[in-house]
């Protein structure tokens, strides 16, 4: 039996990654692209703060075509609007099921069925509750490779941004914040994996501080720049 389509929601980190990588080692999918929501006025991802570039590379070494939707104004009236739009494409081409890489976060995973039930789609959470130590140890064991690229300073500080993903990563977290950064405490890219046909090459720029608001904690940010094959 052919597994059903879908479009796979992609973030370029490490859970987005795993997902994945079980989706099709478990054939439960049929993935026919990968979804990409970009700051249109950076041409980065959104809260990765991952270059475009860097993305469309991962892409090329998954083999599955990308589809970026670029939001500008950053609220959820444009976010939801422009998704309805691109998802509404997917769906006359027959896709019908929207693949998402969150593990626990629950009034999140209601707000993504929500939309999609709107327009007669459903969402699958293909690594849902599965204990994120177990994720973050196996992520490791499977041979992928990662780096912190955004972290929230409500739960670490600046010396975490730019690490490699590793025994010792885990090891020295705070007990405060989840082994997957679930909860927002950080963010991550994927280079190196089952998924992928080559290492996304790519060295640490400049690190960066924003705020969203001033009545939240800001985030730390490092600029990951591609390096050209010659």
């Amino acid at each position: 039996m052919n597994s059903p389509k879908a479009v796979f929601c992609w973030s370029g980190g490490k859970d987005s990654s795993y997902c994945l990588y079980k989706v099709l080692s478990e054939k439960l999918f049929d993935v026919k692209y990968l979804l990409t929501t970009i700051n249109g006025n950076y041409n980065r991802v959104s809260m990765h703060g991952i270059r475009e570039e860097l993305i469309e590379l991962q892409a090329a070494a998954i083999g599955i075509p990308l589809t970026k939707v670029k939001v500008f104004e950053g609220n959820n009236n444009e976010y939801e609007s422009e998704m309805k739009t691109a998802l509404l494409k997917f769906k006359d081409e027959g896709i019908d099921t929207v693949i998402f890489g969150d593990i626990f976060l629950e009034d999140l995973r209601q707000y993504r069925e929500n939309n999609l039930s709107k327009i007669n789609m459903n969402a699958a959470f293909p690594i849902w509750k599965i204990d994120t130590k177990f994720l973050i140890e196996d992520f490791i064991a499977k041979g992928f490779a990662s780096v912190t690229c955004c972290i929230s300073e409500k739960h670490l500080d600046k010396t975490w941004i730019g690490k490699t993903i590793n025994e010792n990563f885990i090891k020295e977290l705070p007990a405060t914040v989840d082994p997957c950064g679930e909860n927002g405490e950080y963010h991550t890219f994927c280079y190196k994996g089952p998924i992928f046909k080559n290492e996304i090459k790519f060295s640490l720029g400049e690190t960066m501080h924003k705020f969203y608001s001033p009545e939240e904690n800001g985030f730390w940010f490092v600029d990951l720049i591609q390096h050209n094959e010659l």
